[in-house]
């Protein structure tokens, strides 16, 4: 159990400012939208958890998408494991749509994983699956969160909550 779970904390925007005040960062999750106790003038959505910083971060809809993720705990179906980048459908949960991106594989076994587009809601945490056509070619645990095409050379990131 994080130390921080059941204790109120911020909510802070994008901007680093606090508007508001959580229960615990165990009742939210990202991408969420409806039940934030917040006011705003426009739709605000849970974009990360800090659960060092018990705190929850809000922006507006196009702040919760991303270019990528890392996963790892990998699970390899239709190959032994992945030795070079691959193009493949990724999908993210079970309701979302399957998505192109690009695999890699990484020193530490994870898999980098960068999609054409930028995704809703990626969560540290969820699986993530890999698709080449009508094959689930593997499949992992969504490691760390990409949010810009940028970080991905600078190895700066989301860390799994």
């Amino acid at each position: 159990m994080i130390e921080t779970e059941g204790k109120p904390g911020p909510i802070i925007d994008t901007g680093g400012k606090v508007i508001g005040e959580h229960r615990g960062i165990q009742y939210y999750t990202v991408g969420q939208r409806k039940g934030l106790g917040i006011a705003s003038a426009e739709p605000r959505y849970v974009i990360e958890i800090d659960p060092v910083k018990n705190a929850v971060i809000v922006g507006g809809k196009n702040d919760i998408y991303r270019d990528g993720c890392t996963a790892s705990n990998l699970n390899w179906i239709a190959t032994a494991r992945l030795d070079a980048q691959m193009p493949v459908q990724a999908k993210i949960r079970s309701a979302h749509q399957e998505a192109p991106a690009l695999i890699s594989p990484q020193d530490n076994g994870n898999v980098r994983v960068k999609f054409d587009e930028p995704q809703m809601a990626i969560t540290p945490g969820q699986a993530i699956v890999f698709y080449d056509g009508d094959t689930v070619v593997g499949g992992g645990i969504i490691e760390q969160v990409i949010k810009q095409e940028k970080e991905l050379a600078d190895g700066v990131s989301s860390r799994r909550m």
